[in-house]
């Protein structure tokens, strides 16, 4: 990029020519407001990511994969542990497919242990599947609607700050 690129891109000008080369925001809507709903998708926590932190939930309103490393709370319709994936929380969904590392709990409708699992938690479900090969420590039993229903309500949740709601 020429000196005089960069300087007008310092000033808010584009490179390319006139006028600003900013995003207008939309009118009324802020970055903290709750997302919009999504009717469909999948959202991806890739091996190279790892996330730490006190009192974290992560919530998708769909599917989510994990295929990192969470040390924290999981939520979502759906939840996939990959291969290389792992949580030291709690997974809740209403189906959860466990192919990595889970240590803590895991609650759901529906739970699957695949050949590659490893698991070391307290499992609350309605039906349970466990693949040959899977390696599978700690208890388990049928749970009631009330315990298996997954909280994909971001509000409900306190923020850092203690506070309820975002």
């Amino acid at each position: 990029m020429s000196a005089q690129a960069l300087s007008s891109s310092a000033f808010g000008m584009s490179p390319f020519g006139q006028g600003s080369s900013r995003v207008t925001p939309t009118p009324g809507r802020t970055p903290f407001a709750p997302s919009a709903t999504a009717v469909d998708g999948t959202s991806v926590i890739g091996t190279d990511l790892t996330i730490l932190g006190r009192d974290i939930t992560i919530i998708s309103k769909n599917r989510v994969q994990i295929d990192g490393d969470i040390r924290g709370d999981v939520a979502g319709r759906e939840v996939t542990i990959g291969s290389e994936g792992s949580v030291l929380g709690t997974v809740t969904g209403e189906k959860v497919d466990v192919h990595g590392g889970v240590k803590g709990a895991i609650r759901a409708v529906a739970v699957v242990l695949h050949p590659s699992a490893q698991v070391d938690a307290e499992i609350l479900h309605r039906t349970l599947s466990v693949a040959e090969g899977a390696e599978a420590e700690g208890h388990w039993r049928k749970g009631n609607e009330s315990e298996l229903k997954p909280n994909l309500d971001a509000g409900s949740y306190p923020d850092s700050a203690g506070r309820q709601g975002l």
